[in-house]
């Protein structure tokens, strides 16, 4: 047990700052509403991640099931979860200096973002499996579909260029994950 706590409390520390970094990032809309401008895809997946976030640091609590630790589970995990800090800093850079703006920046940065999330999606299926093997048989069919779907679409991503298709995307990401997430864990 005293494993668990120390894990949770790294993954609560690195998935709060991936968080308190999309929020820093957002408000500046608020504090500065003329001096960025908002890009409606961009701030979707904004959303869309901030949903993978609090996915993923309710779906640890499924940790608890690991009753033996290795430096191995625990390095993973923590790779892992730096993984969406990633994303989140690439949503939201430092500077847009050489950018037009959200729209002009998230055009020339899609690919490293789908590139991460594509390798955010094959960390699930590990971080799954390290809950135990009864674990990783038990998620049903659709986990896999899910995961094998949202790579497909990751890479597609990464080759078009078109926004209507980037716009839908997005908009079919978060529906999809919304609706898992309720059906999941709203399930008595």
């Amino acid at each position: 047990m005293e494993e668990l706590t120390h894990i949770k409390s790294i993954i609560g520390i690195i998935l709060g700052l991936s968080l308190t970094h999309l929020i820093r990032g957002s408000v500046i809309f608020i504090h500065h509403p003329g001096r960025k401008k908002i890009y409606f895809v961009h701030s979707l997946w904004v959303f869309y991640v901030f949903l993978l976030i609090i996915h993923f640091w309710w779906w640890e609590f499924n940790l608890k099931l690991i009753h033996e630790w290795y430096f191995a589970d625990y390095f993973f995990i923590i790779c892992y979860i730096l993984i969406y800090y990633l994303l989140c800093a690439i949503l939201y850079p430092d500077d847009l200096a050489d950018y037009t703006g959200y729209e002009d920046y998230f055009y020339s940065r899609k690919n490293w973002f789908f590139a991460i999330l594509t390798i955010s999606f094959g960390a699930d299926i590990i971080d799954t499996a390290i809950k135990g093997g009864n674990y990783f048989l038990y998620n049903q069919n659709e986990y896999f579909v899910r995961i094998i779907i949202h790579i497909i679409l990751c890479l597609v991503a990464i080759k078009v260029h078109n926004k209507a298709f980037h716009t839908v995307l997005v908009i079919i990401f978060i529906v999809y994950e919304l609706s898992y997430i309720l059906r999941l864990f709203n399930v008595e």
